[in-house]
């Protein structure tokens, strides 16, 4: 995949875009690079007041990540390794000082819903949908910061119902539960982020700045290592199994064996 990540910035705004539409926006290593690399610079500028996120082609925020890596993992210290680099990246977006805003058509599964998940506030449109069905498609795990973030977003409820029965959830599901701030159609999406914008800018940046840090602070300074846990997922046969049936587009279930 050749996708890119964008940057523009408008004022006191700050738009970033994922663009590879060919494969639904789903994220490469460069990408994920360059969103870390991103999330640094608007960190590093006190004149920015607001971040959104968004995908380009109108069919999906982010539909997962590249796994064509993962055919050549042979031990779980591998797993360990890119877990560890998923959360340098997903930090930088997470330690973000000003108001951050994920705008989402179709699509947000795997990376999407972690980096939705990361973001202040949610808007969608009705076609939207959640998910993180990896225990249906590759059988690996996420690291203790990325279940922090996504349950901590969406609920633990909700977040069992994505990994554990690996259920692609709706925006009007979400909007119940407060993950998302609005639904909007199509035709009203620009106007409607304009205005959140617009508000999140005339906030008190040291409030901002200072709220943000304090959640992240409780959400992340205890979290407990499990890399353990980790390193028996990715070095399992079943992972290999996932992995293999996956590239192979097989479009089952594989069988799992537990081992």
């Amino acid at each position: 995949m050749t996708g890119q990540v964008l940057l523009e910035r408008r004022g006191m705004e700050a738009h970033v875009r994922f663009s590879n539409p060919a494969a639904h926006n789903a994220l490469d290593s460069g990408m994920w690079n360059r969103l870390r690399d991103i999330a640094l610079e608007i960190a590093a500028d006190p004149g920015i007041r607001v971040v959104t996120f968004r995908g380009d082609g109108g069919k999906a925020f982010v539909s997962g990540t590249d796994i064509t890596k993962f055919a050549d993992y042979e031990t779980g210290e591998q797993g360990v390794e890119y877990e560890r680099w998923i959360d340098e990246c997903m930090g930088a977006v997470d330690a973000i000082p000003c108001t951050t805003i994920a705008v989402v058509e179709g699509w947000a599964i795997g990376g999407g819903i972690n980096i939705s998940s990361a973001c202040d506030f949610r808007i969608a449109t009705p076609d939207a949908r959640f998910g993180s069905p990896i225990g249906r498609t590759i059988g690996n795990c996420l690291s203790a910061a990325s279940i922090a973030r996504i349950g901590g977003a969406v609920g633990v409820q909700l977040a069992k119902r994505m990994v554990l029965l690996g259920e692609i959830l709706t925006a009007e599901q979400l909007l119940a539960s407060n993950f998302l701030i609005k639904i909007v159609e199509r035709g009203d999406l620009d106007a409607e982020v304009a205005a959140l914008c617009t508000r999140a800018t005339q906030n008190a940046p040291l409030t901002t700045r200072a709220t943000k840090e304090a959640i992240r602070r409780m959400t992340y300074d205890a979290l407990p290592n499990v890399e353990d846990l980790i390193a028996q997922v990715y070095g399992s046969a079943d992972f290999r199994r996932g992995v293999a049936d996956f590239l192979a587009r097989t479009k089952q279930v594989p069988e799992w064996s537990g081992r």
